[in-house]
C-alpha cells in the first residue's frame, strides 16, 4: 500500500475523498461548524501524565460488553487486565485504562443528555499515531474525522454504542502558547501524509501490534448542561485550571499543572441538560489520579465549600458532578 492509498483509505474511512470532508468530521466531533482562529517527552510518559492531577480511567457501561471489548482489542490494540462476568478491564503496559460494564438490558443513551462526549487516547509519540493510523487504514476501522489542534494532532471515531473517541498526539509542550493563562487551541486541517511519513517502517503493511505500553487516556471531553456549573464542580470544587474556552464558543477547557487540557466540557448538544440517566449506556465513571494525597484532603474541603456531596473510597473520594457524571480522585 502506497503513502497515497494509505492516504486515500484514511479518507474513504471518514467517509469522505478529501481532507475537506475529514476536516468537517473533525469539527462535527469537535461541535464546531467552521475553523477557528487561534484564540513528549523523549522518554517515560507524555507531559499529560507527570502533572498533579490527570485522567487515569475511564467506565463505560456497555449493552454489548464482548463487542465493545472486540472493539477496542482490534483499534487500540489493548490488552485484557483483569475480567469477570460484570466487567472487563482493558489497558495498555499493564496499566488499566478503559471499564466495560456489563449491562445487556440497558437502553441506549439518548441524545441531549449530558455525559460523555468523547474519551482521548494520547499516543506516545507522533510516530506512534503514524503506525496506528496505518493500522486502521489496513483494517478498515471506520474514523469520524482529523485536525490539527496546534498543540496535538487528533483522529476520531465512535465504538459501536455510540461513545465518542479521539486518537491523538501531543506536540512538544515548548511549543506551545499561552497568553495569560489561555493556550491556543485550533482546529485545521490535518497534514495526514506528514504524520505517514514519521511510521519508519512505512505504509505497504501492519506494524502496529498493539497498543504501546505508555498510551494513556490524556483528557476526557464531557456533555455538560452549563459551563457555569461544571466550572464550579471541575474548576472551584475539583482544583482544575481553566485553560481555554468560552461561553460565546460553548465549552470550557480544564488541566493541571499547564498541560493544554485533562476535561473539556461543552454544550453543544447537551444546554440545559438535567440528570443523567444510570440505566443506560454511555459513561459510569472517570477517576483524576494524583500522588499527592494533600490533594485530595484539599479538594475534600473545597467540595464541601461549594456544597457538592461526595463519597469516600479505599485510595481518595468519589464526587459526582451537577448532572451525575461521577468522578473519583485517587492516590496512585
Amino acid at each position: 500500500m502506497s503513502a497515497a492509498l494509505t492516504r486515500r483509505t484514511l479518507l474513504q474511512l471518514c467517509g469522505g475523498v478529501s481532507l475537506a470532508s475529514a476536516m468537517a468530521g473533525a469539527l462535527r466531533a469537535e461541535g464546531l461548524t467552521s475553523p477557528v482562529a487561534p484564540q513528549t517527552q523523549a522518554a517515560g510518559l507524555p507531559f499529560a501524565l507527570t502533572t498533579p492531577l490527570h485522567v487515569g480511567e475511564v467506565s463505560l457501561r456497555a449493552k454489548d460488553m464482548a463487542l465493545l471489548k472486540r472493539y477496542y482489542q482490534q483499534m487500540l490494540g489493548f490488552e485484557v487486565i483483569r475480567e469477570d462476568g460484570d466487567m472487563v478491564t482493558l489497558g495498555a503496559g499493564g496499566t488499566p485504562l478503559l471499564n466495560l460494564l456489563n449491562r445487556p438490558n440497558a437502553e441506549y443513551e439518548a441524545g441531549g443528555e449530558a455525559g460523555l462526549y468523547h474519551t482521548a487516547f494520547l499516543m506516545p509519540s507522533r510516530a506512534d499515531l503514524a503506525k496506528w493510523l496505518v493500522h486502521v487504514a489496513i483494517n478498515q476501522i471506520p474514523l469520524v474525522g482529523f485536525a490539527d489542534h496546534s498543540v496535538s494532532e487528533a483522529v476520531y471515531l465512535a465504538d459501536p454504542e455510540g461513545n465518542g473517541i479521539e486518537v491523538y498526539s501531543d506536540r512538544s509542550k515548548e511549543g506551545w502558547v499561552w497568553n495569560e493563562g489561555r493556550v491556543t487551541m485550533g482546529t485545521k486541517p490535518l497534514n495526514v501524509d506528514d504524520i505517514l511519513h514519521k511510521t519508519g517502517t512505512g505504509t505497504d503493511r501492519d506494524v502496529y501490534t498493539g497498543a504501546p505500553p505508555a498510551l494513556r487516556i490524556g483528557h476526557i471531553h464531557l456533555k455538560v448542561g452549563t459551563l457555569e456549573k461544571a466550572r464550579s464542580f471541575y474548576q472551584a470544587g475539583l482544583g482544575l485550571d481553566v485553560t481555554s474556552g468560552s461561553d460565546e464558543r460553548g465549552a470550557s477547557f480544564l488541566s493541571s499543572g499547564g498541560y493544554h487540557h485533562h476535561i473539556g466540557a461543552n454544550i453543544w448538544e447537551s444546554e440545559n441538560a438535567g440528570q443523567r440517566n444510570e440505566t443506560t449506556t454511555g459513561l459510569d465513571w472517570f477517576s483524576l489520579t494524583t500522588a499527592d494525597a494533600g490533594i485530595i484532603d484539599r479538594q475534600r474541603e473545597q467540595l464541601k465549600a461549594q456544597g457538592f456531596t461526595f463519597a469516600e473510597t479505599g485510595n481518595g473520594i468519589e464526587a459526582a458532578d451537577p448532572w451525575g457524571t461521577r468522578v473519583r480522585l485517587a492516590k496512585v
